[in-house]
């Protein structure tokens, strides 16, 4: 299979319950709920992806022949550091399960990282990741209704991405992450009156872009 990957970079993860957590983040290209380009945006289903996952020129980026050459990369992109902890790397995009699979699962796992993924829960996650994050978005059908962390991005237009419809899944960690657009500050209010008046949930900020890291 080849890879088609958009970036591959060092820094801290900057949302959920993993956040401050450093991590090489491994963006895919593509997308089954947006292509990524303005014109088809009022179409999509998603409509507030803040992220450019069109293409390979991001730093890190290309396309890789086999599960072992693009773990080499990521690997490549873990500094030598000698204080402990487990290396992290984060499968994102775009949406990372159209390309995520077993052999690369398996590979990046030789190469002694923790495999997380952050997905729209749209594709049925592959056996022997170790973190799962999903982001429901808008009206697009759960296949992937169980794991760690259950990310909704707050508030969203459709009705059927409110968050009363996805707590009878099995997740471990609920938050509500503020939309970033515009009106920013009144959507965060929003979230912190529903995370006080629904504590299950808990109130996720974007904390990479508050402190200037990618």
């Amino acid at each position: 299979m080849t890879y088609t990957v958009k970036e591959i970079y060092f820094t801290l993860q900057g949302e959920g319950a993993q956040a401050g957590r450093a991590a090489v983040f491994l963006r895919f290209a593509g997308c089954n709920l947006w292509t990524g380009r303005l014109r088809d945006r009022a179409g999509a289903e998603c409509q507030f992806c803040d992220t450019d996952f069109v293409g390979t020129d991001g730093p890190g980026g290309g396309k890789f022949q086999s599960a072992a050459e693009l773990a080499d990369a990521v690997a490549a992109a873990w500094p030598g550091c000698n204080g402990g902890g487990k290396r992290f790397v984060v499968c994102t995009g775009g949406e990372p399960l159209l390309q995520l699979d077993q052999q690369l699962i398996a590979a990046l796992h030789e190469r002694d990282f923790e495999i997380g993924v952050e997905t729209n829960g749209t594709i049925a996650a592959p056996p022997g990741i170790d973190w799962i994050c999903v982001s429901p978005k808008g009206r697009a059908p759960l296949a992937q209704t169980r794991g760690d962390e259950l990310k909704l991005v707050y508030p969203q237009a459709e009705a059927e991405a409110q968050p009363e419809r996805f707590e009878n899944l099995e997740f471990e960690h609920w938050f509500l992450q503020p939309l970033d657009d515009a009106q920013r500050e009144s959507h965060t209010r929003a979230a912190i009156r529903y995370c006080l008046a629904h504590p299950r949930w808990r109130l996720s900020l974007q904390t990479h872009k508050l402190i200037g890291i990618p």
